[in-house]
């Protein structure tokens, strides 16, 4: 589809597959130029700032590259008792995080960035989803953790993946726990005059 007036795809500067299939699957022409941003630049403890400053940085650099082009960028963590929980660096590492989430609400923040450098536009916001997860058993974890899928997941799971068993509820943005707030994001594109309502729906 077409993005507006404008027939340049958005650039997503994220390497996410999960984002990617989320605005593809909203309708928006996408061209992945991932950041390599360095996150540990950014000291900022509060998790909402933190993904929020992350994915305006990240859109930014990206932004400066192509100032023609709209860009998106992106930033999720996990929080629990006031920590924040990055991808596990090791089984142990995974199942430790597991063990923590077990039985109880944790909050999932994703940051997002809209910026187009040429027009001067640039936003950026959070998302905060709270999740519950079941009571997990050593087995249960063990196993979810032999899968492979925790390791490259903020809090070492992935709620549209194998991990959706882990999940018993969640209250807020589904698609914010996958990686990206879809409905804000669209929402501010449409705004800016990015992509656009036909009879077919968005163009």
């Amino acid at each position: 589809m077409s993005n507006g007036a404008d027939t340049s795809p958005i650039i997503l500067a994220s390497a996410s597959p999960r984002r990617k299939y989320l605005l593809e699957q909203a309708g928006l022409a996408l061209e992945v130029i991932p950041s390599d941003f360095d996150e540990d630049a950014i000291s900022e403890p509060d998790p909402a700032a933190r993904v929020r400053i992350l994915a305006a940085e990240k859109a930014g650099q990206i932004a400066a590259l192509h100032p023609d082009r709209w860009v998106i960028g992106a930033d999720t963590v996990v929080v629990i008792d006031g920590k924040i929980l990055g991808k596990p660096a090791s089984s142990r590492d995974a199942k430790q995080m597991l063990r923590r989430l077990s039985g109880r609400i944790h909050q999932v923040f994703t940051g997002y960035a809209v910026v187009c450098k040429k027009k001067n536009r640039r936003f950026s916001d959070a998302v905060c989803t709270d999740v519950r997860f079941k009571a997990l058993n050593e087995n249960e974890i063990t196993w979810y953790v032999s899968t492979g899928e925790p390791f490259d997941k903020a809090g070492a799971y992935a709620i549209q993946g194998i991990g959706t068993f882990l999940v018993k509820s969640i209250n807020g943005s589904y698609t914010n726990v996958v990686g990206l707030p879809v409905c804000e994001v669209i929402e501010l594109l449409i705004a800016e005059g990015v992509v656009g309502w036909t009879p077919n729906g968005l163009n």
